[in-house]
C-alpha cells in the first residue's frame, strides 16, 4: 500500500498543482459524503458497515486531502524552480552546469513558454525519450543530450527516428548544447527529425526568458537598443544572411535574430 500511495504522490506531482488542488478536494467530498450517501441508500449488511465506519472514511478523507495538496505544493514548487532556471541561464556555459535532470527539465520549460504541453517521462540519461510534446494535435518526442564538446553521432538520431516509428509519433527532436556530426545531419534530412544544437536552444531560451540577462558575449544576446544599428548591418554567422531585430513575447526586450528563421536558427 506504502508503494502504490507513493506512485500516486509522484504522478500527482508530475501534474500542474491546480490539478493536485481540485483532486483533493473532489477526493474529499467523494469519501466523505460521496461513499456513505451511495452505501446508506441500501439497507444491507455492507452500508450498515459504511455508515458505522464513518470516522475511518473521515481520516482517510482528511489523508488522501493533505496528500493531494502536499503534491500540488510540490508541484509548484518544481515549476517554480524550473522557471528560475530558465530565465537565469546566459549563455552556454550556465547551460552546462546544470545536473543532466535539470538541463532535461529546462529544455521542457523552454518548450513550455513555446506553447507545447509537456511531458516528462522520468526515464534518467540516455534513456530515449526524455520529453513528450504535445500542440496542435501533434506528439513530438524530445532527446536532450548535455555534451557541449561531443557531437551527437548518427547512431542517436537513428535510435530516435525508430523511436518514433515505434510510437507513432509525428516528430522527433534532439536537443544538444553542442553540434552534431556531418552523418547526423544528412539522415534527419528530409525526415520529422529536428536537430537543436547548443546555439539554437540558447537562442529558444531567450525568446521566451522572463527577465532575460542584459548582454552577455554571444551572437544572439540582448542588445541595448542603441547598438541595433551595428545588428542590422551583420551577418548571421552560420547561413550567411542579413540580421534583423526581434522582439520577447514576453518582456518586449529587443534581440538580434537571423532573417531567415525558422529556416535558420
Amino acid at each position: 500500500m506504502a508503494r502504490s500511495r507513493k506512485g500516486m504522490f509522484n504522478d500527482l506531482t508530475a501534474l500542474p498543482w491546480p490539478v493536485g488542488v481540485i483532486v483533493g478536494i473532489v477526493v474529499f467530498m467523494v469519501v466523505t459524503y460521496g461513499v456513505p450517501w451511495w452505501f446508506g441508500r441500501h439497507d444491507s449488511m455492507i452500508g450498515k458497515g459504511i455508515a458505522q465506519a464513518a470516522g475511518n472514511l473521515s481520516f482517510m478523507a482528511w489523508f488522501l486531502l493533505v496528500m493531494c495538496w502536499g503534491a500540488a505544493l510540490v508541484s509548484w514548487l518544481q515549476a517554480r524552480k524550473r522557471r528560475r532556471h530558465l530565465d537565469t541561464r546566459t549563455d552556454l556555459e550556465s547551460l552546462s552546469a546544470l545536473g543532466w535532470r535539470q538541463f532535461e527539465h529546462l529544455v521542457g520549460e523552454a518548450f513550455r513558454r513555446h506553447g507545447y504541453r509537456v511531458e516528462d517521462t522520468g526515464l534518467g540519461a540516455d534513456g530515449g525519450i526524455d520529453l513528450i510534446l504535445r500542440r496542435d494535435g501533434k506528439r513530438v518526442l524530445v532527446q536532450c543530450k548535455q555534451w557541449r564538446k561531443q557531437q551527437v553521432g548518427v547512431s542517436v538520431v537513428r535510435e530516435m527516428y525508430g523511436l518514433l516509428a515505434h510510437h507513432k509519433a509525428d516528430e522527433v527532436k534532439i536537443a544538444s548544447l553542442g553540434t552534431y556530426t556531418r552523418d547526423a545531419a544528412q539522415f534527419a534530412a528530409g525526415k520529422p527529425i529536428e536537430l537543436i544544437d547548443g546555439e539554437t536552444l540558447l537562442g529558444m531560451i531567450r525568446e521566451v526568458q522572463t527577465h532575460p540577462p542584459a548582454t552577455t558575449n554571444d551572437d544572439v544576446s540582448i542588445q541595448p537598443r542603441e547598438s541595433m544599428s551595428a545588428i542590422r548591418s551583420s551577418k548571421c554567422r552560420r547561413c550567411g544572411k542579413p540580421m534583423i531585430e526581434r522582439r520577447n513575447r514576453n518582456t518586449g526586450a529587443v534581440f538580434p535574430g537571423c532573417s531567415d528563421f525558422p529556416r535558420c536558427r
